[in-house]
């Protein structure tokens, strides 16, 4: 770790104990921790947390407020969408996964690097809306990563993959869903039910493709996992920014 991550390490066990971050400390330990075969490919496990691929959107008193207010969001954000897609095209853009980029996979972000997009509150306003009070206001949200509208076209399909770790969870709004369309967690294929949330752990592997006529359009929203803590969340906001930095100074 640089001086910096040791240092951030530091300040958060002087505020909250010396064993606060024990189980960030032990990801980082030579040779990993036992994982699932199918995290395999993910870059980090951090210990302890429920190593389970779907998840109960309303399990969690963290996060059932995200999902209860996008439920509840949802028939005015599928008009705000189908409007942009329609007349803003230009709003969204190829999705650039750390993985790969997809032309039949278009993105419009609401959030990214740490901030909201101020742009997309003019598309969206009541998803940007709801974004920003249940999940942002709240730091729910993971700042690590994103939040954004995600539409495949017909035909698209997101190969297999594991993302880089499990501190995090992936929430998707099913905006809307023709017929033909699956998303599939470890092994296990499930149907987006329109106006409804699914909730997953992303560092599993998982794929997803759209087999209708028509675009399948979710807003994706990346949340922290509802059992890591408050000190355990600053000191991997201060590894994941820390090694990010080294790799744009390399």
């Amino acid at each position: 770790m640089t001086p910096e991550i040791e240092s951030a390490f530091a300040a958060v066990r002087a505020e909250f104990g010396t064993e606060s971050i024990g189980r960030v400390e032990r990801m980082l330990e030579p040779g990993g921790q036992e994982r699932h075969p199918l995290q395999k490919a993910a870059r980090w496990i951090m210990p302890g947390l429920s190593p389970t691929p779907w998840h109960d959107p309303y399990a969690y008193p963290e996060l059932a407020p995200v999902v209860r207010e996008l439920e509840a969001g949802h028939e005015a954000i599928k008009e705000e969408l189908t409007a942009a897609w329609t007349a803003r095209r230009e709003a969204f853009s190829d999705y650039e996964h750390y993985l790969t980029r997809q032309e039949n996979w278009q993105a419009l972000h609401l959030y990214r690097a740490g901030a909201l997009v101020a742009e997309s509150a003019a598309i969206t306003p009541t998803a940007y809306r709801v974004l920003k009070d249940v999940a942002v206001d709240t730091e729910t949200i993971c700042p690590l990563l994103e939040c954004h509208v995600s539409t495949l076209l017909p035909g698209a399909v997101i190969a297999p993959h594991c993302d880089l770790w499990n501190f995090s969870i992936n929430l998707h709004l099913a905006v809307d869903i023709p017929d033909g369309c699956s998303i599939t967690v470890a092994g296990e294929r499930r149907t987006w039910e329109e106006g409804k949330c699914l909730l997953f752990d992303y560092s599993f592997e998982h794929e997803a493709r759209n087999e209708g006529d028509r675009p399948r359009t979710c807003l994706l929203v990346d949340l922290w996992h509802p059992e890591t803590t408050v000190p355990e969340r600053r000191a991997l906001v201060a590894l994941v920014t820390g090694i990010r930095r080294l790799m744009e100074d390399g």
